[in-house]
């Protein structure tokens, strides 16, 4: 029958399975009191048995003494050649050549891999023929433009009126708003003021005339006589009546205003005469013809008006051609701008044909060669192919370096040839030589604390292969003799402590702490362990160190009011 437990059994129950907390407080500080009894007693112990041994073991004495002192800054680093090369592709193809092997030397721009450059040279003449077509694209939007233009300014030309002839417009044929088809009259043209005489001269004397010469004119009827001037002289002989042989000979003479077309004269130049009677007409009658089609726009001439010869009369309204200019423009600039396309799609073509020839950059010693002639490449299937990434691996082993990090307070000490010592672990028992080389500023911060990477040039590494690791001491100065204590022994105030009077038995022992004295002192250089005294200390004198240990007292004490 199973049993049961009441409440107040529980309640009964409760306190034997869980202690009380203030109970194990109590039972700590009892443990802790009785440890710091023990160390009173043992202390107690120690002062009455050794007089000044508690004070002298809470401080340490140090004697200030001269010795060689050489200031360093140590780092590690890992070995590298002075340049690298891996060679790399991104294209894809068989492998023609690779006259090189491992270990082999290879100097800067030395050929390493040759690949089937079929594709590029398919895509150079692709190229080619992009360009060939844009090419004629430019041109093909050029002479249209230039079409268009042309016929622009024929446009501009034919749609303005002009007058054929100097004269006075007798007849208009046409008003403002009128649209006319090319060939139709516009106006007669007709020079009153001004007459020619046709009149024959006997073969031989005619052919001793000149154009320009002055005549002498006699009208028929009226008698009245005119100065003329030879404008022409007819080439072909004409046989007259009475089987005369002569030559027509025009003359021209300013209209007196009596004279009239058909009006007859005689003339004579110098001393020769005309054969015969000639027949006035007016110098100019013309007509003005339509030399294109369209609507007169403007008509600035009326009957009756004086002109001169390609007077502008008037104008037909101008085909707007402006929308198909500004179209066959920009069809020009689109051809160029596909033809710059296309030459720069030829230059890439023939920059990557450039790219199926692998140089090395540097002169060096081929560590590594992944593939041979004949072998095909794919950098995209390379990781999964197991191929390596690298074509070959070329190192420049002409001098090593290794990069250390220095840290922001000991950096400013550090020089540009500066001597540095350094061992490998991989080589037990060699000590290697080399010289600061560069100091870089650009440091990296981690937790608030910067260090920077100084790279070393190595001097003296028979044995030493890229990728060893290093330890390195760089020599920042040798300071020779120098008066030294401990850099600890110095307090924040640059003061040492020295003993005063009643500090020190007989013996010299440190027996009254408090009898110590503080002395300022004229600080130097250090390293790591040492700190240089420049003055305030004599060799020999002594300097007492607080013990850090001493405080362990203190330390317990302050334990026993958790």
């Amino acid at each position: 029958m199973p049993s049961t437990t009441s409440q107040e059994d529980k309640k009964t129950a409760a306190p034997l399975l869980q202690p009380p907390k203030k109970r194990r407080k109590w039972l700590r500080r009892l443990i802790i009191l009785a440890v710091v009894v023990l160390a009173a007693v043992i202390l107690l112990r120690a002062c009455m048995g050794g007089g000044g041994s508690a004070a002298a073991g809470a401080y340490l004495p140090v004697q200030a003494s001269v010795q060689d002192m050489t200031i360093t800054v140590t780092g590690s680093g890992t070995v590298k050649p002075n340049d690298s090369y891996r060679a790399t592709t991104l294209l894809r193809g068989e492998i023609l050549t690779a006259p090189f092997e491992e270990g082999d030397m290879v100097a800067k721009d030395q050929v390493l891999f040759t690949l089937d450059p079929t594709d590029a040279e398919n895509a150079i003449r692709e190229a080619q023929s992009a360009v060939d077509r844009a090419q004629l694209g430019v041109e093909q939007a050029q002479l249209t433009l230039d079409d268009l233009l042309k016929t622009q300014a024929d446009n501009a030309e034919d749609m303005s009126i002009k007058a054929t002839a100097a004269g006075t417009v007798t007849k208009l044929y046409i008003d403002p708003g009128d649209t006319v088809a090319a060939g139709t009259p516009i106006a007669d043209i007709l020079d009153r003021d001004t007459m020619e005489l046709t009149v024959p001269f006997h073969a031989v004397q005619a052919a001793a005339l000149q154009v320009g010469q002055s005549a002498q004119v006699t009208v028929t009827g009226s008698g009245s006589a005119l100065v003329g001037t030879i404008s022409e002289i007819g080439a072909a002989d004409q046989v007259l009546p009475g089987n005369v042989v002569a030559r027509q000979v025009v003359i021209r003479v300013s209209n007196p205003g009596a004279l009239d077309k058909g009006d007859t004269a005689a003339a004579q130049v110098g001393e020769v005469a005309s054969a015969g009677l000639g027949t006035f007409d007016y110098a100019a009658s013309k007509q003005v013809i339509a030399l294109a089609s369209g609507k007169v726009e403007t008509l600035s001439v009326r009957e009756g008006d004086r002109v001169a010869q390609n007077q502008v009369l008037g104008s037909f309204e101008l085909p707007d051609l402006q929308g198909q200019i500004d179209n066959a423009r920009l069809n020009v600039r689109n051809a160029q701008l596909s033809l710059s396309d296309a030459q720069e799609g030829l230059r890439t073509a023939q920059d990557l044909l450039e790219d199926y020839t692998i140089t090395s950059p540097i002169d060096g010693t081929v560590i590594e060669k992944n593939y041979k002639a004949g072998d095909n490449i794919d950098p995209s299937a390379a990781a999964t192919s197991g191929q390596s990434a690298y074509l070959a691996i070329i190192y420049d082993m002409s001098r090593l370096t290794f990069d250390m990090d220095v840290s922001e307070l000991d950096v400013s000490r550090l020089q540009v040839g500066q001597s540095v010592t350094f061992t490998s672990s991989a080589l037990e028992g060699q000590t290697f030589t080399g010289h600061v080389d560069k100091i870089n500023i650009n440091g990296t911060t981690v937790a608030g604390s910067t260090n920077y990477p100084v790279t070393v040039v190595v001097d003296q590494g028979e044995g030493l292969y890229p990728g060893m690791n290093v330890s390195a001491t760089v020599l920042v100065e040798q300071l020779g003799s120098a008066l030294c204590i401990p850099s600890d022994a110095v307090q924040r105030g640059d003061f040492v402590y020295v003993a005063g009077p009643g500090a020190c038995n007989a013996a010299g022992e440190l027996v009254n702490a408090d009898k110590l004295e503080e002395r300022p002192v004229e600080l130097g250089r250090s390293d790591s362990e040492n700190i240089e005294i420049l003055s305030g200390l004599e060799e020999g004198e002594t300097v007492y160190i607080p013990n850090a240990s001493s405080n362990a007292m203190d330390a317990i004490t302050s334990a026993m009011g958790e």
